[in-house]
């Protein structure tokens, strides 16, 4: 029981999570929030003044400021050390899931809380949810019978990993079934009774390549039904779906869409009792969905909805001195169900790991093994006879014998060192080809500099950097000299486009390894790649819209082309001469520049239908979104600058790439676009005979 009419509670743990606590506690009025704790004194700092609250040093400070209360909203592996610190000062508790990762934690938390008579509230909060409280009335109303099974379909997506020391949710293998999984079980718990048993499977599809297992499936064996649930990370929409199947009806409950629909077993003909669910299945919805979302507009229904209510019940309890609204003892089967699955996962992800058997030393790392460069690099290695370490987010499904397989992200710096380690020469490949800023600062910039640390670190004897021609002011350069590598470097990377921005500065970057601490490297910039897995008729050249081709400009515009097998002739070059200063060398095929026209003419067989759309058009069209981006004060995709750098009329030369590696095309465009035609071809004969 809480005397003093006000409480005065604490946090532990500046994460994404704690701003819906900090939200959840400023509407309730006998709460009040003294500050939060985290051992990243710059996060609690930064938390606590966007939200004006003081930062605290220790979980000892906050007690002895007043502090009678404290949310743990740490990460889970960390729970039950801070849960036992706070119950040892007298603190009441609100837990964030899971209540700990081991079962003896969770019931050490119990025993201290019931012997000091505290207050142990676990972050079940989806029990709280407008949508799952709406099963239960359902269920209590008698509406479904006898609930007998629960199924339920989840995905979800985690933020763009920034680069930097990995987040749980990609060290731990079983993180996602810790993270959502737990959600899952206590909600079938609370239906169909006491769990006794849970099968799981996990696979790696690739929908997040950092996540090592991102599709889930688990059946789970209750004292009164089964359940079974699924966990996506490569399903969209993203979707939230619980289905209840009982023995006189079966609901439907769209969390995200905030509708549910109820069928139930009738004492009419079957064609009547289908076409009166029809009915009352959607028309409801019809209703609710409009009028959720406008509650939801008008701050109604709150995001993170059922975490607000569920604190207020927290608060509710501690006034009033009643238990819990989710208990220890309600979350020690839950814990113990979700460890046992989560733990094995994870030791899955350390076996998997443990197999990388890396050799003391490796004639070539090769990064962006899983692009089309860097794979037609490794396969050319392989050819000539050569052991090739690549570096990978996915594991390949197959895997040469002369291939070792690092695992890990460009922006992870101890994956990047534990590839790099014993390589003799490395060929960074690797890039982000899309997604936003983030995607391309962790892949592209953050990347190269741990690429370019771990070589100075390991003393590679030479690092052959793939930049991009798209770092050279193509807009300034209109009309002026051919492009080369004495060609100015773009002066307004922002306006040009993530890609652009992040190769500049990737490249910069080993410029400037090679300068203050003489890293041997050679800078390649290749052209438009094609061939391979690149294709030729990139919207560089056309776009395919239904029968036409839709060319940018009057189809003159000159291509810097070249073929992907020249390209890595290129790249082994640089890697086996005595290049080391950062030279940087242009890869196009000069003595056959085509234009877009020309393109279209020898890579279509049939009499193409092209569609030009003049250059003013593009340009007035561009000049609007600027200006709308501009009143609007959001950056969008498209700018004037942008579409005049794409446009820019340029003539392309290289002499670099022969007067210093001895390179010259050896298939060159003409031929690389009939290996292509002959490629197709051949498709085509495989599948008509």
């Amino acid at each position: 029981m809480i005397e003093d009419n006000t409480i005065k509670t604490g946090l532990v743990g500046a994460g994404y999570i704690s701003e819906f606590h900090i939200k959840a506690l400023k509407r309730l009025p006998h709460v009040r929030i003294a500050g939060i704790f985290d051992i990243d004194q710059k996060r609690s700092l930064a938390m606590a003044q966007k939200n004006g609250l003081k930062s605290y040093e220790s979980i000892l400070a906050m007690k002895q400021d007043g502090v009678v209360c404290l949310h743990v909203l740490t990460p889970p592996d960390s729970h039950a050390q801070i849960a036992l610190e706070a119950l040892a000062l007298g603190l009441h508790l609100y837990i964030e899931k899971p209540l700990a990762t081991d079962v003896d934690d969770c019931r050490k938390i119990m025993e201290i809380a019931d012997s000091r008579s505290l207050l142990v509230c676990v972050g079940h909060s989806e029990l709280f949810d407008p949508g799952v409280r709406r099963i239960f009335q359902y269920i209590e109303a008698g509406k479904l019978g006898k609930p007998v099974s629960v199924d339920i379909l989840r995905s979800s997506t985690y933020p763009s990993y920034p680069g930097g020391p990995l987040p749980p949710q990609y060290r731990e293998g079983g993180y996602p079934f810790r993270d959502l999984g737990i959600h899952a079980l206590y909600i079938i718990q609370s239906i169909l009774g006491q769990i006794e048993d849970v099968e799981a499977r996990w696979e790696s599809l690739g929908g997040d390549p950092n996540l090592f297992f991102d599709e889930w499936r688990t059946i789970v064996k209750c004292k009164n039904g089964l359940g079974q649930f699924q966990l996506s990370w490569n399903v969209h929409p993203l979707q939230n779906q619980i289905i209840v199947q009982g023995t006189k009806g079966v609901l439907r409950s769209d969390l995200f869409l905030m509708m549910d629909g109820l069928r139930s077993s009738m004492p009419v003909p079957k064609p009547a009792e289908r076409i009166i669910n029809a009915a009352t299945d959607i028309l409801p919805s019809l209703v609710r969905v409009p009028m959720n979302v406008f509650r939801f507009a008008t701050g109604k229904i709150l995001h993170y909805h059922g975490l607000q209510t569920l604190v207020g019940e927290f608060y509710k309890a501690l006034e009033k001195g009643a238990p819990a609204p989710v208990s220890v003892s309600d979350a020690v089967p839950v814990v113990k169900w979700t460890e046992r699955v989560a733990k094995a996962a994870d030791l899955d992800k350390q076996n998997v790991l443990a197999r990388e058997n890396r050799a003391e030393s490796v004639p070539f790392l090769v990064t962006g093994a899983s692009g089309a460069l860097g794979g037609a690099i490794v396969d050319r290695l392989l050819a000539q006879g050569h052991k090739v370490r690549i570096f990978c987010r996915k594991k390949p499904k197959v895997i040469d014998p002369n291939v070792e397989v690092v695992l890990g992200d460009l922006g992870d710096p101890l994956a990047v060192q534990r590839a790099v380690k014993g390589a003799q020469k490395v060929i960074h490949a690797g890039a982000a080809m899309n997604g936003g800023w983030v995607q391309h600062q962790c892949a592209t910039v953050i990347g190269t500099s741990n690429v370019a640390q771990a070589c100075r670190k390991y003393n590679v004897s030479k690092l052959v950097h793939i930049s991009s021609m798209s770092v050279v002011d193509w807009a300034g350069s209109s009309g002026k000299d051919p492009v080369s590598e004495t060609t100015p470097l773009e002066p307004r990377p922002l306006e040009r486009g993530a890609y652009t921005r992040a190769k500049l500065e990737a490249e910069d970057c080993v410029s400037r390894y090679c300068r203050q601490y003489k890293l041997p490297a050679v800078i390649l910039r290749p052209g438009q790649i094609f061939g391979g897995k690149i294709p030729l008729l990139t919207p560089a050249v056309a776009r395919k819209t239904g029968p036409f081709w839709l060319v940018l400009g009057d189809g003159q515009l000159k291509l810097p082309l070249v073929y992907i097998d020249d390209v890595v002739d290129a790249v082994l070059l640089a890697a086996d001469n005595a290049l080391h200063s950062g030279e940087i060398i242009q890869i196009i095929d000069d003595n056959r520049i085509l234009t877009q026209d020309q393109v279209l003419e020898q890579a279509l067989t049939d009499r193409p239908r092209i569609v030009h759309l003049p250059r003013s058009a593009i340009f007035t069209g561009a000049a609007f979104f600027s200006l709308a981006s501009a009143i609007i004060g959001k950056k969008l995709p498209v700018s004037l600058y942008r579409f005049k750098s794409a446009l820019a009329r340029l003539d392309f030369q290289s002499h670099r790439a022969s007067s210093l590696l001895g390179w010259t095309p050896t298939i060159g465009v003409d031929n690389g676009i009939k290996k292509i035609l002959q490629h197709q071809a051949g498709k085509l004969n495989t599948i008509w005979p």
